[in-house]
């Protein structure tokens, strides 16, 4: 795929989203914070802290001021992250429950020269509902 492949299905996309803002915001983050442009800006964060020790009166102070960054920074991070994972493994799990549906449709359809089949094609359908009963 070329790049203009990419920006015209990407602006396809834009067309008919109807995600809100959230969860748009949480899909752009979790692509810049998943780059390297991250990881080095938090490098960045504790070179400048390191090279900052000269201008601190008390070193538990200074220790405290990089907690404080990277707890702040890490529980933004993990609650964007949780959210997109959560809804990539819901994308995932409707692709399999279609998949499965279509599988179950084959077998029923097979069904009439194998009874059998439409036993497991009755099984494959409860096990789809599995995820909405637990």
């Amino acid at each position: 795929m070329t790049d203009g492949d990419d920006g015209s299905a990407r602006d396809a996309r834009r067309e008919g989203d109807d995600r809100s803002w959230f969860e748009r915001f949480v899909e752009a983050a979790y692509v810049r914070v998943s780059g390297p442009a991250m990881f080095f800006l938090c490098v960045g964060i504790v070179a400048v802290w390191l090279l900052s020790v000269p201008w601190w009166t008390d070193l538990k102070e200074w220790q405290v001021a990089i907690h404080t960054v990277a707890s702040v920074l890490t529980l933004l991070l993990v609650v964007l992250l949780e959210n997109a994972s959560r809804r990539a493994e819901e994308a995932a799990q409707e692709k399999l429950n279609v998949l499965a549906e279509g599988l179950a449709a084959l077998m029923e359809s097979g069904a009439v020269d194998d009874p059998r089949l439409h036993e497991a094609a009755r099984d494959l359908r409860r096990a789809v509902g599995l995820e909405e009963r637990h």
